[in-house]
């Protein structure tokens, strides 16, 4: 538990600058948690989690609060993985790619061109294959994931330099990769040049030039304003990535049954909720970053899991996961080969 007793219910920090929206001047909170993660206020993750903590502090009768730092105010991805590990921070939503340096199974959803399309990703996140990454992340005994996974999106793969038509434009491309195995891994075997850097440095990265390109859902690109800095956005759908809501497993048992049974409701119908608005989202986003400047293309993306498979890549991976959860996998996706 955080420790943290307020009568506000606060994004951010008053510390850090960040304005503070009173919601109620009830009794002071008996129970206040800190929800980190790395996203703008303006993304839907962060507009639904504001919508929960809302309805949490009132159901609860002001008994919990939930208080949101988001762009990465508490630190970067790693860092803030080592905080909810340790119960410096009490609530957490990250890629599960990323969360695979701690729990490797974690990643197995964002094997490169897996799935096809949305009714594939939720039958399987919320079914067989999101049960058995859920129950890796238990075995952690610090952490679990609430039921509902958050929506990233399909990623896209941006550039200053070129389109991307076929994998050989991704040959030698120096492109930001975010700290886990398996982003570097699937470049590598595009021949590319992957570059390991967290999020919240990645905008002054392609500003410097340090990389000429990123891949990222349109909801990100649009909302950290990467069509500043990227000229070109290809199509890839390469991977599906969504976010786990983590909770510090010290912290969420020190709360009452009755306070868990309201923060695990709204906190799931929150994520159902930010699905749909990701969804919403993109449908216009191509649109709205086209009239940005970024210019857009569609890959055809057998010849890019063609490459895969002779690289290697899905062989290697199947042993690094073992049959079992390669099993699952295959199971809600198909043959990979």
């Amino acid at each position: 538990m955080s420790g943290i007793t307020r009568r506000s219910f606060t994004v951010g920090a008053a510390a850090l600058g960040v304005t503070t929206f009173n919601i109620g001047r009830a009794r002071a909170a008996e129970f206040s948690y800190k929800f980190a993660n790395n996203l703008a206020l303006s993304h839907p993750l962060n507009k639904r989690a504001a919508e929960a903590a809302a309805k949490i502090k009132e159901e609860t009768g002001g008994r919990f609060e939930l208080q949101i730092f988001p762009s990465s105010q508490l630190g970067s991805d790693t860092d803030t993985l080592g905080q909810i590990r340790s119960g410096a921070v009490d609530f957490f939503t990250l890629s599960g790619l990323i969360l695979s340096t701690f729990v490797p199974a974690a990643s197995i959803n964002g094997v490169g061109f897996a799935f096809k399309d949305y009714d594939t990703v939720w039958k399987a996140m919320d079914g067989k294959l999101g049960d058995f990454i859920r129950a890796e992340i238990a075995k952690s005994r610090t952490i679990f994931a609430f039921d509902k996974q958050w929506d990233n999106g399909f990623r896209q793969t941006t550039t200053s330099t070129k389109p991307i038509t076929s994998p050989a434009d991704l040959a030698n491309l120096k492109i930001r990769v975010p700290p886990a195995p398996l982003w570097t891994s699937m470049f590598k075997a595009f021949g590319s040049a992957p570059a390991t850097i967290n999020f919240n440095e990645v905008y002054s990265a392609l500003q410097s030039k340090v990389v000429d390109a990123q891949e990222n859902p349109l909801a990100i690109i649009e909302t950290a304003k990467l069509y500043e800095v990227q000229g070109y956005c290809s199509m890839t759908n390469h991977m599906w990535d969504g976010f786990h809501f983590l909770a510090n497993r010290a912290s969420w048992e020190a709360l009452p049954k009755d306070i868990q049974a309201v923060v695990s409701k709204h906190i799931n119908a929150a994520a159902i909720a930010e699905r749909a608005d990701v969804a919403d989202l993109t449908k216009g986003l191509q649109e709205t970053l086209a009239s940005k400047g970024m210019k857009f293309n569609t890959v055809d993306q057998g010849p890019f899991r063609d490459k895969l498979k002779a690289a290697g890549f899905y062989s290697e991976w199947k042993g690094k996961y073992g049959d079992a959860a390669w099993a699952v996998l295959e199971g809600a996706v198909g043959s990979l080969g």
